[in-house]
Parts: structure tokens; C-alpha cells; sequence
């Protein structure tokens, strides 16, 4: 097997593990903080107030993450990244308030670290004719971690509406130890020193100075890279995966769960929800995978109008079937399906997974292979723009009803789908003069040798 391809599946292992606990933790949080407080009526700690402290803090460091790249290089970013992710859980054994908040900022000070890490170890490990093989098979490998835990979940919460402290701890040591064995992973990763360098795409004002810029010079290169017009409108399409990652990974799955009409199985669906998120993850990253050549000929921008278009699909019957009020607590509240139809709300639970796949391979793609020579400051800024909407999604999810984050999503959800095609077909038309140019040229001088 090629070394480079090696090292991407040791990557996808580690994250699989990592991200087994800690997306099985967010997607539980809000529900299983909400028993803790009835437990102990002096802890206040609320889920979407934590994720919110996570993501603005991340949004804050990813302008630092290319620096730290730069500094420790993205397999010690990583190995440092993920024992936050451990710690952040470990924390839950002991609930505290301000523990809570305190552990959520360390998280995400690491989560800048891993995942600018992440970007640049992937694009070091391709070139132009695997990187979309290699995100699809790293995004397959990452989003079976909505399987596993959450299966755990699904059969430790069975028959509970209350989840007692004796669940909770099994639970949370579990998760410990899966998170602690993702570490391990990451610290097998072999060094890879020489990423590609365009190889052959065209120039771009989106490509900089190489990678090995000093620690001061990776933070002026992400300024500069910023700035870029092609940039600013991919910002849109950042933000808008920001949006739908918390709506599916923090209130989608818990407002299923408080909608006591659904049944007896309300709570016991909060666990099946993330399974079938998963679903629509791997789905999409094993079949973009397997079109990875296929992606490269016809462009990226076909993937993300039909994520889009699932997307729209999974709003509408999310509109329909769950209640409004449904992100906040047990409500008895219906929608406009009467009851509503946990059958409904699982398939919209694959369509969410199923579309945000179409988006973050397509990104993970083109910021991989087009931003190739400043990689390291391409994926903090993917990063930034999502983790600053990330944070503040959380933030209104405390105060907005389920029908307007809808109209949140289908907003940015367009203008984000309309920006990525407008970079994705201005990167078309300059490979196409390039590869013009060449061909002339190459004509030339056949004509010449004649």
C-alpha cells in the first residue's frame, strides 16, 4: 500500500475514535446536562451555552492554528489537539459549572490545533489526482464515529426519561477510553515532509508563500489569504456548514428527543438520530470517494447543489414534523404531522448527514488541492468562518424556535450553494487556459521539430 494513502487511513482512525466520543458527547449534551441539573440543582451548566464557548474560542485561535502549524508542525498540532478533546470529556465525571465552561475554551483551543493540523497533514498526503479519494475516504472514515457511540447511547438510555448519575459515569468512561485510543492513533502518524505544490493547476490569488513560513508569517499569510476575493465568497459557504454542523450535531438530535408526542421512544431516538446521521455521512464520503476522479473532471460544484437540494428536502420535513418549540425541553407540542412520525424525523436525521457530506468533501477537496502551497492557512480559516457561525447558531438555538432556525438555514444554505459554484467555475475557466496555453505551446512545437 502507497505510504502517503497509509497515513491517511491512520489519520481517519484516529479522528474515528476521537470524534466517536466527543460527537456522541454534543450530540447527547444538552439532554444529559438537563439530568444532571435535576440531580443537583446547584449546577446551571447548559449544553448549547458550552458548544457556544467551544466554537467562539475556536473561531478566535484558528487565526493562531497556522502559526502553531508552523511550530510544531500539524502531527504535533494534532497530538496536542486531541488530549484536549479527552480532557473536555473527562471533565463530565466531575460536574461543575464552571468546569464545564472552562474545559469547553481549552477544547476549543485544541480543536483550532487538530483541525488546521488535520487540513494540512490530508494535503501533504495527495496531489491533484487523489485529493478528492482521500477527503472522501478520511470524511467515510471520520463519520463512522456517529455509529459506535452513539449505538452505546441508544441501548444505555433504553427505557430512561431521566438519566441517572450510575448511566452517565458508564457512559462517560466509555467515551474516555475510545477518545484515548484515537490519541494513539494520531501518534503513529509518520512525518510527510513535501506537499504538493499545484502540480500543474493555475495560478491563483488564492496561493501564497510556501508552508515553511516562520510563525509571524503564517499569521500575515492567513490575513492576506483572507482578504481574497475567491476567499470572502467561499466565507459564505463556511458559514453556512457552520450553521447546519450545530443544528444537526446539538439541537436536531435533542429536540427529537423533547418531543414527548413522538412516544415513549423520544429519548431512546436522541441515540438512533446520531446513528442515522452517520449513515448520511459515510454514504457520502465512501461515494464522492469512489467519484473522486470522476469529481475532478467534472468539478465539485454538481456535489454541492444536490447536498443543497437534500438539504431543502430535510428542512421541509423537519418544519413539518417537529413542533417549534422542540430545541428547548419536553414539550407535548405537535407539528403539522399529527403525531409526529419518528420514522419522518429519522430519515431527515440521513438526509442532514447525507447533505453535509456533499459540502465538507467538496470544501475539504478544493482548499486540499487549489490551496495546496498555503494549506495550513486555507483549512484555519474554513475553520474560523464555520466555528464563528457554529458559536452562534448555539447561541440563538437558546432563544429561536425550530421554524426560524429553519429559515437561518434555507437562507444561507442558498447564497452558500451560489458562492462555492461562482469560486469552483472561476477556477474551471483559468484550468482551462492553462490547459489551452499548453496545448499551443506543446502544438508549437511539434510543428517546429517538423
Amino acid at each position: 500500500m502507497e505510504r502517503k494513502f497509509l497515513n491517511v487511513l491512520l489519520l481517519g482512525f484516529g479522528f474515528m475514535f476521537l470524534f466517536t466520543s466527543f460527537q456522541t458527547m454534543g450530540n447527547i449534551e444538552k439532554t444529559i446536562l438537563k439530568s444532571i441539573s435535576i440531580d443537583d440543582p446547584n449546577f446551571k451548566g447548559d449544553g448549547y451555552t458550552s458548544l457556544a464557548v467551544i466554537y467562539a474560542v475556536l473561531a478566535i485561535c484558528n487565526w493562531l492554528s497556522p502559526s502553531g502549524i508552523s511550530l510544531f508542525g500539524p502531527r504535533g498540532a494534532m497530538l496536542i489537539g486531541s488530549i484536549t478533546y479527552c480532557l473536555f470529556m473527562v471533565s463530565f465525571l466531575w460536574p461543575r459549572t464552571w468546569l464545564l465552561y472552562v474545559a469547553s475554551a481549552v477544547l476549543g483551543t485544541g480543536a483550532a490545533l487538530i483541525w488546521t493540523g488535520q487540513g494540512t497533514y490530508l494535503s501533504r498526503c495527495s496531489n491533484p489526482s487523489n485529493i478528492s479519494r482521500n477527503s472522501g475516504v478520511f470524511w467515510a472514515m471520520l463519520q463512522t464515529s456517529m455509529f459506535f457511540g452513539n449505538l452505546f447511547v441508544y441501548y444505555q438510555f433504553q427505557g430512561k426519561d431521566h438519566i441517572d448519575e450510575d448511566t452517565r459515569r458508564i457512559v462517560f468512561t466509555a467515551l474516555i477510553a475510545v477518545a484515548i485510543l484515537g490519541v494513539i492513533f494520531l501518534g503513529t502518524l509518520q512525518r510527510v515532509n513535501h506537499p504538493f505544490l499545484n502540480n500543474g493547476s493555475p495560478d491563483s490569488e488564492l496561493t501564497y508563500a510556501s508552508e515553511s513560513t516562520s510563525i509571524v508569517g503564517a499569521f500575515k499569510n492567513a490575513i492576506k489569504l483572507f482578504l481574497t476575493k475567491d476567499m470572502l465568497l467561499l466565507n459564505i459557504t463556511f458559514l453556512y456548514t457552520g450553521f447546519e454542523l450545530s443544528f444537526f450535531s446539538g439541537v436536531y438530535s435533542s429536540s427529537i428527543g423533547f418531543t414527548l408526542a413522538i412516544g415513549e421512544s423520544a429519548k431512546r431516538l436522541v441515540g438512533l438520530s446520531g446513528i442515522c446521521i452517520g449513515i448520511g455521512e459515510v454514504f457520502g464520503g465512501i461515494l464522492f470517494g469512489l467519484l473522486g476522479s470522476k469529481t475532478v473532471k467534472y468539478g465539485r460544484d454538481p456535489i454541492v447543489i444536490a447536498g443543497f437540494i437534500i438539504h431543502l428536502l430535510g428542512f421541509l420535513l423537519i418544519f413539518m414534523n417537529l413542533p417549534d418549540e422542540a430545541p428547548f425541553q419536553d414539550t407535548k407540542a405537535i407539528g403539522f404531522f399529527s403525531p409526529p412520525l419518528a420514522s419522518v424525523a429519522l430519515l431527515c436525521s440521513f438526509l442532514l448527514g447525507f447533505g453535509d457530506a456533499c459540502f465538507n468533501t467538496q470544501i475539504y477537496s478544493m482548499l486540499g488541492g487549489v490551496f495546496a502551497e498555503n494549506s495550513a492557512a486555507a483549512f484555519a480559516l474554513f475553520k474560523f468562518t464555520q466555528s464563528i457561525a457554529a458559536a452562534i447558531s448555539f447561541v440563538y438555538s437558546s432563544h429561536l424556535g425550530l421554524h426560524a432556525q429553519m429559515g437561518i438555514l434555507l437562507v444561507f444554505g442558498l447564497i452558500g450553494t451560489v458562492s462555492f459554484c461562482i469560486v469552483e467555475w472561476s477556477f474551471k475557466k483559468e484550468a482551462n487556459k492553462v490547459n489551452s496555453a499548453r496545448n499551443s505551446d506543446k502544438l508549437r512545437i511539434e510543428v517546429h521539430s517538423d
